[in-house]
């Protein structure tokens, strides 16, 4: 499946019975709006943390990306994540088959270095 090209799209605030709407019937495209629209807006961090680690497996790349660009979202806004849940998911995105992903990952390092002092000390890893 051939990538697309990003682009920037203005994302607002999700409420969480839309959310668990787009998890339950898999809509790829409000999936992928979901994500960032919490990870960006919603005042609880630990529940938008939850919908990043819950969509960082997905199936699709532009879900599992955005999910991805959620925690460094959740980093910069809330300045909090469980780095032992969420850095190795950070670390296995570096890995992953599709560019989408590999640079969301590279945000989401970025992102948690600056505002959370976490350190990549693996070669893959910053």
């Amino acid at each position: 499946m051939p990538e697309p090209r990003r682009q920037y799209r203005e994302i607002g605030p999700w409420n969480h019975e839309d959310v668990e709407q787009a998890i339950l019937s898999d809509d790829i495209e409000a999936l992928r709006l979901a994500v960032i629209g919490v990870s960006m807006h919603d005042e609880d961090w630990r529940y938008a943390q939850d919908l990043c680690v819950r969509l960082s497996s997905h199936p699709h790349f532009n879900v599992r990306g955005n999910a991805v660009l959620g925690f460094a979202h959740i980093a910069r806004v809330h300045r909090q994540l469980d780095r032992a849940v969420v850095q190795p998911i950070i670390k296995r995105a570096l890995r992953d088959e599709y560019d989408y992903v590999r640079g969301h990952a590279d945000s989401a390092v970025d992102d948690t270095m600056i505002y959370l002092k976490w350190r990549y000390d693996d070669q893959n890893a910053a």
